[in-house]
């Protein structure tokens, strides 16, 4: 998968319900980039691996409650799914707390389905314009885009989603001075390749690489 991801893109091990064991395999073939989707599984996670595992980045990928944020400020690497003021503003707040500067991306909703969470392709421009004018984010900082296509089979329209939020990517880019703009994370297991070719610097692949979720799984079972 590494020669298919190429120098430019970088892979997420999604590596939600499945237990740590999967996690070290994973580590010992030389993954050290992780993404979880619920907060108390990932910092469980984290308690197990941190003193075993020291140069993994933990990347939070799914839907953030704001109550959730204080658990995962002290050590994620990338909170990739910023997806609204409230969360963006609590972040700050739980960051400002123990005086650490965290990253973050802001979730962009292309997808057809009402379901998936994220600002519009018109609101991200002015919330970036935002976060630079007002001063206020001080312990945060920006890397970039996330975004999930539309569950389809359809590559035309997931292609057009992919290219839609890459050009936002590059006019934020081009338009905002933001030193470490430069993450896009686009792309799963079904869909990676056409992400790829619209330009990810992040790819989020799970059953690919552990197969099928055992959903019922402790996530602390060695």
């Amino acid at each position: 998968m590494k020669k298919e991801l190429g120098d430019c893109c970088r892979l997420v091990a999604v590596s939600k319900f499945h237990p740590s064991g999967s996690i070290r395999e994973a580590y010992r073939a030389g993954q050290r980039i992780f993404g979880e989707n619920r907060a108390q599984e990932l910092v469980a996670k984290y308690d197990e691996l941190k003193d075993e595992l020291k140069d993994v980045e933990w990347h939070f990928i799914g839907s953030l409650q704001s109550n959730k944020v204080k658990f995962l400020v002290p050590f994620v690497s990338l909170i990739q799914s910023v997806s609204s003021q409230k969360l963006l503003d609590e972040i700050e707040k739980q960051a400002a707390k123990i005086d650490r500067v965290v990253d973050i991306l802001l979730e962009v909703h292309v997808a057809k389905e009402e379901t998936k969470s994220g600002f519009s392709v018109n609101d991200v421009y002015q919330v970036v314009k935002t976060f630079i004018e007002s001063g206020l984010y001080r312990h945060i900082r920006l890397r970039g885009l996330m975004t999930m296509a539309t569950n389809t089979d359809d590559e035309q329209l997931i292609r057009h989603e992919f290219h839609s939020v890459s050009e936002l990517f590059y006019r934020i880019k081009r338009d905002f001075a933001l030193p470490d703009f430069d993450e896009l994370s686009m792309g799963m297991s079904n869909d990676y390749p056409l992400a790829i070719a619209e330009g990810a610097t992040l790819v989020r692949i799970g059953t690919s690489i552990f197969g099928e979720r055992e959903y019922n799984v402790d996530s602390n079972k060695k």
